[in-house]
């Protein structure tokens, strides 16, 4: 099955998972643990919140992480910043990437967006592979933080 196909399996799938359930850690951690199952690519999938004014590490699988990130700061702070998702082909070409792992190799980010533009969070995912994300995994994703976004924020 190629990417496109495991994603327009699994998100029926997260969305049938999360309905209805408004309890932001558990859905979170589902949604990591669904997604990281899902692509043997991803080395880390996880969720960094906006909580007093910087991201704070949130349900993640994979290896320990950085428990804050500053606004603006690496690719997440970056996404955060310019509330737009942000793939990056290779992290050693992003300046200023914060390297919580010295395996990650490329990276996608795709900011949980409010209906008033604010972010609420991003989610996270690495893989150890170069050019691992392009416009399909940042399309689908998109549509799994709309998802998040309604299910938990818009309440």
């Amino acid at each position: 099955m190629d990417k496109k196909q495991t994603y327009e399996q699994l998100l029926p799938q997260i969305a049938a998972l999360i309905e209805g359930e408004t309890d932001e850690v558990s859905v979170l951690a589902n949604v990591c643990a669904a997604l990281h199952q899902a692509f043997d690519r991803f080395f880390w999938t996880g969720f960094y919140m906006v909580r007093q004014n910087e991201l704070r590490l949130g349900p993640f699988q994979g290896p320990v992480a950085c428990m804050h990130i500053a606004y603006g700061r690496g690719v997440c702070g970056t996404a955060w910043k310019e509330a737009r998702t942000i793939v990056v082909p290779d992290v050693e070409q992003f300046p200023g990437h914060i390297s919580c792992s010295s395996q990650s190799r490329s990276e996608i980010v795709v900011p949980l967006l409010r209906a008033n533009g604010t972010v609420a969070g991003v989610l996270d995912i690495d893989s150890t592979d170069l050019n691992a994300f392009d416009t399909t995994d940042q399309h689908y994703l998109e549509q799994l933080a709309d998802r998040l976004v309604h299910n938990l924020f818009t309440k």
